[in-house]
């Protein structure tokens, strides 16, 4: 297997390279040479797997063993996951009204990018310790990427990670998740600007050849393939918990809902469809909607600044994953792609060729919310349910419920929802624990686990970024600094 640039710009490189690369040389970002297709009895075999099972299976397929032996690759994926709170390390809650909650967020971090980041920390490990190497990983987030990122190197003496995060943007919860890791490895920057911003600063740093390359600079944000590769196991299992049968022909379609901000999520089952698992696909977004907009409309531009809303971890205006998704429909068009992505560069406009956004809306169902909808379908929830729903949890309900009148499928084990014969699933990224503004907002009673109460009493550390100052040119300093005490 190999990878390529959406802008096929760069020769093609193996995963070890796509790993340890984040955006490609070009600008764009690794893809697959080609996508797995897999058979009706391969999926049969399937459904029978547990989740980390699941995971091995969809990451032996990208990996090579050459590069990653198969023994190798199992005890580290199983290493992974070896934090997490749940016993199946992931769980659907099948609650009233045929609302199925596929709860990604056992991890240490309460947070679905547990999942893929802490799978990801051990293939740099395996590596690293291989070659003897040091790397610097440079990380942007709107709330939860970048604490999982943390717990998934923290304390490792051949990495050190630098995270910028937007500053009274994300909730006190998850501030407190970076800035109360004390490790020598681990640089916390709380930056004056929103998501994209603080993203600037990260991409400059990326581009500059000389010194990416001297400091061995990545990205462990969704730019990185390893966390997509990962997250693709989140719709196999979806789909085997939620469909009634797989004895039918043609299998039955299963329709999964997912919230969606940079897009990594959505592009993992959009490889999924690919890769001809039967399922309808619904990116759900909040306000900041330009993914709605572009699969609706063939819009894809940037709708004045992020607005702040309830779901704060989607407050994203440019989602660069779609990269990707266009990229995969194109038919791996590399030169539309470059075209398109250089437009959008420099007027942060772009209006999708009429062919590309048909496909795309063959693709893709959409919907957007408010905090108002939001709000709304926590409270439902509880009420039928006494199951506390996350903001962006909650986006995704807000589709459920907007839906047309469902009727119900008892089986012997489950009541499955329909809406034209279609099983329906949630994906639910975050636990409510991380959000308890939000459920006060919706006049409910926030549940905090005693390790997040603790998060409070302890010391925190960060450095200020200010508007005006030159965000790079800081990080710049900073990473030459700790480069002189390896």
């Amino acid at each position: 297997m190999e990878y390529v640039s959406t802008r096929g710009g760069t020769r093609a490189v193996d995963f070890e390279g796509a790993l340890f690369s984040g955006y490609a040389p070009d600008g764009g970002l690794f893809m697959p040479q080609s996508i797995p297709s897999l058979d009706r009895d391969t999926l049969r075999r399937w459904s029978s797997l547990c989740y980390p099972e699941l995971v091995k299976e969809l990451c032996s397929l990208f990996i090579s063993a050459e590069l990653v032996p198969r023994n190798t690759l199992n005890d580290l994926i199983e290493r992974a996951f070896s934090r997490f709170k749940h016993k199946d390390v992931i769980h659907l809650s099948r609650l009233k009204d045929g609302l199925n909650v596929l709860e990604l967020w056992h991890g240490v971090t309460y947070a679905f990018k547990d999942l893929s980041l802490s799978c990801t920390g051990q293939f740099l490990q395996y590596f690293l310790e291989k070659k003897q190497k040091h790397i610097t990983i440079l990380v942007g987030t709107s709330g939860d990427t970048g604490s999982s990122a943390i717990e998934s190197v923290r304390g490792q003496k051949n990495m050190d990670i630098f995270v910028l995060l937007p500053k009274g943007l994300c909730t006190q919860i998850q501030e407190l998740q970076m800035t109360t890791v004390i490790e020598d490895n681990v640089h916390v920057f709380a930056a004056h600007g929103n998501s994209d911003e603080i993203d600037e600063p990260i991409k400059e740093l990326l581009a500059d050849v000389d010194f990416a390359r001297k400091h061995n600079l990545m990205s462990l944000n969704s730019v990185n393939w390893s966390r997509i590769m990962v997250q693709i196991a989140h719709y196999f299992y979806a789909y085997f918990q939620c469909a009634p049968s797989l004895d039918t022909t043609p299998l039955p379609v299963v329709e999964i809902v997912v919230p969606t901000g940079g897009g990594g999520n959505i592009t993992a089952g959009c490889i999924a469809q690919k890769m001809g698992l039967p399922i309808r696909l619904v990116a759900v977004v909040n306000s900041n909607d330009i993914i709605h907009r572009t699969v609706q409309h063939g819009d894809f531009s940037l709708s004045g600044s992020v607005k702040a809303t309830l779901a704060s971890a989607m407050d994203i205006q440019e989602p660069y994953n779609v990269e990707r998704i266009l990229w995969l429909l194109s038919g791996s068009d590399s030169r539309l792609i470059k075209m398109l992505m250089e437009q959008f560069s420099l007027s942060k406009s772009v209006k999708l060729p009429e062919d590309l956004h048909r496909k795309l809306s063959e693709t893709l169902r959409s919907s957007s919310a408010s905090d108002e909808d939001i709000v709304r379908a926590m409270r439902r929830c509880w009420e039928e349910n006494q199951y506390l729903l996350c903001p962006h949890s909650a986006v995704a309900a807000h589709y459920h419920y907007s839906q047309p009148d469902t009727t119900c499928l008892q089986t012997k084990s489950s009541c499955f929802s329909f809406l034209s014969s279609t099983p329906r699933c949630c994906l639910a990224p975050a636990s409510a624990a991380k959000f308890q503004d939000a459920v006060l907002r919706a006049g409910l009673a926030p549940q905090i686990p005693p390790e997040i109460t603790a998060l409070t009493a302890m010391e925190t550390r960060s450095t200020a970024l200010e508007q005006g100052q030159d965000w790079a040119q800081i990080l710049r300093v900073r990473i030459e600094a700790v480069a002189q005490q390896w």
